[in-house]
């Protein structure tokens, strides 16, 4: 991994600052930040106009969500619903699809996620649906898809889980939980928020139904998409004017439209995992698009594997301290987004600790408050929180150590 080269393209890592509180919101792209300029300079009008700049308005977009469906492995740009957040477009599709159901339908929720893929179902509690909770083994902070067979009914309508949690950094077998949720007459909405920084999303091979992530989490700016799969956005109800019809997909779950100049902007974060492609491999290994995303998330998942294994080396070397998570950097288990506690020290003292270090890292429940309560860390003032990117360095998580060392 040419680290120079990856750490050049983040205009922010020039001002002598730490970064590991990243799982909040990433470091932008340059490309995004021009690419914005230049929308903004040269194509600000409405879409849809006969006018020459509109009519370049309208292809640019066009483009640039063609680009983001190849990105996930979509079949259909209008499978792509860009929107302010993922919280955003969750409670759009929870007021959306549950109009379609009727009172004494289900919805599997987990204890892992983040509020936003939870609250915007447990909210349809008062209109008759039953929520369902799956919980993660304590013991092994894992959920089990022995328990999620047991919560299935032939009432279940959706299961709402996270791809990897904001908390634990453990990858879910979204695979795996789709087959037996389909096999169950059942939806899937997966909250990829915490995954698509670090790993290629591709719907298709995983049989998603909706997929959500946050693209100022993956480099970009703040904003957000929901893959929906085609079908299923047609058949139901949108939230916008009266007069959409059924097929105006997906501009009937965009109220107001999207925000022009920042989707446009989304086209400098396909662009960088080409070209990070292109950097590091023979161009003959890697040909279409699809490959080069494919060969550039193997090369961050290889390179976050020993960021996230030097520091838990660490971590696990102390015995006042336990890893709220999978104990090791195994980039098929886990994300480097790496939560802890310390049996004598607060999270929020540590953190405030670290803080002098010019070293960013965070305390809380990050939204995942149905985790941390069931987990009794509250009282620890959630946990510790370090998330890593491939634009950290080994002598950042090595200063990072050093900072904690002073403390332990």
């Amino acid at each position: 991994m040419d680290i120079k080269y990856i750490r050049s393209k983040f205009p922010a890592l020039k001002n002598n600052f730490i970064f590991m509180d990243n799982a909040g919101g990433s470091q932008t792209l340059g490309s995004t930040v021009n690419y914005i300029s230049d929308y903004l300079i040269n194509s600000n009008v409405q879409l849809g106009a006969s006018y020459e700049v509109s009519e370049k308005a309208g292809s640019r977009l066009t483009n640039t969500t063609n680009e983001v469906a190849t990105f996930i492995n979509a079949q259909h740009k209008n499978e792509v619903v860009i929107g302010p957040s993922a919280t955003m477009l969750l409670r759009i599709l929870s007021i959306c699809i549950n109009q379609n159901w009727e009172k004494g339908d289900e919805v599997i929720v987990t204890n892992t996620d983040h509020e936003a893929n939870v609250s915007c179902w447990t909210d349809l509690e008062k209109k008759g649906i039953k929520i369902k909770i799956w919980k993660v083994n304590p013991d092994n902070l894992e959920l089990e898809i022995d328990d999620l067979k047991k919560l299935l009914s032939d009432r279940t309508k959706l299961l709402a889980v996270t791809h990897a949690s904001n908390v634990l950094g453990t990858i879910n077998p979204i695979k795996e939980i789709s087959k037996v949720v389909h096999d169950a007459g059942a939806l899937i909405c997966v909250d990829g928020v915490a995954y698509a920084p670090h790993r290629k999303v591709d719907v298709q091979e995983w049989d998603v139904d909706f997929y959500t992530f946050s693209w100022y989490k993956v480099y970009g700016p703040h904003l957000a998409m929901m893959f929906g799969k085609l079908d299923l956005l047609t058949s139901m109800p949108g939230i916008n004017h009266y007069f959409f019809k059924a097929e105006d997909v997906p501009y009937k779950f965009q109220p107001g439209n999207f925000n022009f100049e920042l989707t446009y902007s989304l086209k400098g974060i396909t662009e960088y995992f080409e070209e990070l492609a292109d950097h590091h491999l023979d161009e003959t290994v890697t040909k279409s698009k699809s490959e080069k995303y494919n060969a550039s998330f193997d090369l961050v998942a290889d390179y976050e594997e020993v960021l996230a294994t030097k520091l838990l080396d660490y971590l696990n070397s102390i015995e006042d301290i336990k890893i709220i998570g999978n104990k090791t950097g195994d980039k098929t288990k886990r994300v480097p987004t790496i939560a802890f506690v310390h049996d004598k020290w607060k999270s929020s003292d540590i953190v405030k600790e670290i803080d002098k270090e010019q070293i960013g890292i965070r305390f809380g429940d990050f939204y995942a408050k149905k985790l941390i309560q069931d987990l009794d860390l509250e009282k620890k003032d959630g946990v510790v929180r370090v998330s890593l990117v491939h634009y950290n360095t080994e002598e950042e998580v090595d200063k990072l150590i050093a900072g904690f060392k002073k403390i332990f």
